[in-house]
Order: structure tokens, then C-alpha cells, then sequence
């Protein structure tokens, strides 16, 4: 049974014999040149004004998460399509409380205003 897997191990070990070469091989041949140029920030082919380092409001990573929470939900929508004419009721009984839970997750995030941008 493990023999199945032989194939897939020797692909992973030499994906990561390679990289371990990619890096390493960059490490020893590189050219490193330090210059003021180099170290400085690059952000847009532009100079930065001011401090490059600033804080980023926590609002921001809210509304990240928030995004990447629903649009992940909606991933689990695909498989109950392929299989909704195979299950019928149960299917569609177990999407429906599945889309009330996520309906009413999303009205209580809308109203203690996690999703309004100042």
C-alpha cells in the first residue's frame, strides 16, 4: 500500500533537494554589494516621504479577515451543488442551515460595524 505512495515521495524529495540547491547555490555565488541605494526602501519606484514605517489601523486587518472568512464559505456552495440532486432533502435542509448560520454571522458583523470604513 505505502508503495503507492513511493512515486509522490520521490517527487517531494527532490522538490526540496532542489530548492535547498536553489538557495543555497545563490547564497555562495551571489555577488553582495551593499550600497545605500540598495538598502533603501522601494516602494513604487518612488521616494518615500516621511517614515516608511507607520501603523496600520487594526480596522484593516478586520476587514481582511472578514473577506477571507466569507469567501471561503462560499467554497463549501460548490460541493453541495454536485451532490444536491443526489441527496435532495438532506441537502438541501443542511445548505439551508448552513447559509442561516453564515446569513446571521454576517447581519451581526454588519451591525456592531465591523464592515464600515472610516
Amino acid at each position: 500500500m505505502l508503495v503507492e505512495y513511493f512515486t509522490i515521495g520521490i517527487f517531494i524529495a527532490i522538490a526540496i533537494a532542489f530548492a535547498c540547491f536553489a538557495v543555497l547555490a545563490s547564497h555562495f555565488l551571489g555577488q553582495r554589494k551593499p550600497s545605500a541605494i540598495k538598502q533603501a526602501p522601494y516602494e513604487c519606484g518612488m521616494t518615500t516621504v516621511g517614515s516608511s514605517f507607520r501603523r496600520v489601523p487594526i480596522k484593516y486587518y478586520i476587514i481582511a479577515m472578514l473577506f477571507l472568512i466569507f469567501d471561503i464559505e462560499v467554497v463549501f456552495l460548490y460541493p453541495w451543488a454536485v451532490v444536491f440532486k443526489e441527496y435532495r432533502v438532506f441537502a438541501f435542509v443542511s445548505m439551508a442551515v448552513f447559509l442561516g448560520i453564515l446569513i446571521l454571522a454576517y447581519i451581526y458583523i454588519w451591525k456592531k460595524g465591523a464592515l464600515e470604513w472610516e
